[in-house]
């Protein structure tokens, strides 16, 4: 980790959870000259292995935040081997070359939605941070936070105590943050089950290659099925393929608030049984012992703002909105969060250099009023979009069904919204929403 040069003017922020949000948010945010600390619950820097695909926005996302955070993920990020995403039949066995039939394919563009692993963007991101930064065993417990006046106070499990003008929480899917903006009896404090499990698990390229052909070892692929379906995608350099095998379970989770359960191959191969010879190859490639992932969201309880009642403590990534993993867009939506966020807390401290402290919290509570007005709409339709296109490529949409035709139609057009969205114009309006929304808050004081 680097050395961290302090600012004693910046603002203080305390960010809750080091994950990619976490990270990500933290160096945008000390680029800008803000003062930041992590509170991590885990004794040191750990992700889990499993893959991620960082779409083009993302990539723009990070640009615009901090470019090292882009430098770092195009060093571990495994360039494509065909600039398309192929989409086949995974379900049917074709009679003819590997097994399955082309369905339709979209353009990635050079360099497009390359994949990598998440402990090792992890890695990478947390050697950007200042010496001191991140501090470890801190389970959040709660969040003390006045109407006006003091500073929010985070109380960590260990009977210790901090300060800070702004909490954010960057703790994930099961956030304590989110419980305490929302309400704890609130149900958009808790994500719901959306009837879908995985299996992930990396396949070594080499083992790999004995039994598939080199492009389904290369190329990025989505094997749709009948109530499940297969992604599959090069990460590590082209070492290893990222496996990610869908299935809807339409009971209950079985672990409670567990998010993985243990699982075997065998459970796997029950699973995609039905499935065509591909698909069983993939899965019989895995390892015996397996984790069985939950798909939680927000979908069913959305929340209403990220913004808590007093203005001082707000939400990124999953522990805003959670989504499923079927647009591949979850850290990439969190890094665009982070960008907003990292915009208007730098307006705001440009606008306090001189203020009082009734002042410097007027212009806190105007950055996250811009902050959850710019992102509430565009996270909110992803957490839908996602969901809808997990049933898309399970063929569970009525109006689509198995028509590759209506399916393409519908995935480009979704895809797109993802991956063409304007993180510029983003900033643009962020920054126009603090000034208006400041104004209002020192008109309204005034009389």
């Amino acid at each position: 980790m680097a050395t961290e040069t302090a600012n004693p003017a910046a603002i203080s922020v305390a960010i809750v959870g080091l994950g990619i949000a976490g990270a990500t948010t933290a160096l945008g945010l000390l680029s800008r000259g803000l003062s930041v600390k992590i509170y991590e619950r885990a004794a040191g820097v750990h992700e889990i292995g499993a893959g991620i695909g960082m779409s083009p926005n993302a990539e723009r996302a990070m640009l615009a935040l901090d470019p090292r955070i882009h430098a770092a993920f195009r060093r571990i990020a495994t360039p494509n081997t065909e600039d398309w995403f192929q989409y086949v039949d995974g379900y049917h066995d074709a009679g003819h070359g590997d097994g399955e039939a082309p369905l339709f394919k979209m353009y990635l563009g050079t360099r497009g939605f390359e994949g990598c692993r998440r402990a090792d963007l992890l890695d990478e991101l947390a050697k950007l941070l200042p010496d001191g930064c991140a501090v470890f065993n801190k389970e959040l417990v709660q969040i003390d936070e006045a109407t006006s006046g003091q500073k929010p106070m985070l109380k960590f499990a260990d009977g210790t105590s901090v300060e800070a003008d702004v909490v954010l929480g960057c703790d994930g899917i099961r956030s304590r943050v989110r419980r305490h903006v929302l309400g704890e009896e609130n149900p958009a404090a808790v994500p719901g089950y959306t009837h879908k499990f995985a299996f992930r698990g990396l396949v070594p390229t080499a083992k790999a290659r004995t039994r598939l052909t080199e492009d389904k070892c290369t190329t990025r692929y989505m094997h749709l099925g009948q109530d499940g379906h297969v992604l599959t995608f090069p990460v590590a350099m082209g070492a290893m393929i990222n496996v990610v095998a869908f299935v809807t379970d339409r009971g209950a989770w079985p672990g409670g608030d567990k998010m993985t359960l243990p699982a075997t191959k065998a459970e796997a191969a029950r699973c995609f049984a039905d499935f065509g010879p591909v698909v069983r190859t993939v899965i019989d490639l895995l390892d015996d012992k397996l984790d069985k992932w939950a798909i939680f969201d927000t979908f069913d309880h959305p929340a209403g703002t990220y913004v808590s009642p007093a203005g001082t403590t707000c939400l990124i990534g999953d522990a805003a909105h959670a989504s499923s993993p079927h647009h591949g867009a979850g850290a990439g939506c969190a890094i665009e969060d982070a960008l907003a966020l990292a915009t208007a807390l730098e307006e705001a401290q440009a606008a306090a250099a001189a203020a009082d402290g009734k002042e410097k919290r007027q212009v806190l509570r105007a950055a996250l009023a811009a902050y959850d007005a710019v992102r509430l709409e565009r996270t909110h339709w992803l957490v839908e979009s996602s969901r809808f296109t997990g049933e898309l490529y399970e063929w569970q949409v009525p109006e689509c069904g198995r028509d590759p035709v209506k399916c393409l139609r519908e995935a480009e057009a979704r895809c797109h919204q993802v991956w063409d969205y304007d993180v510029g114009e983003m900033v643009d309006i962020t920054r126009r929403l603090f000034a208006a929304r400041l104004h209002r808050g020192v008109v309204l004081a005034i009389n």
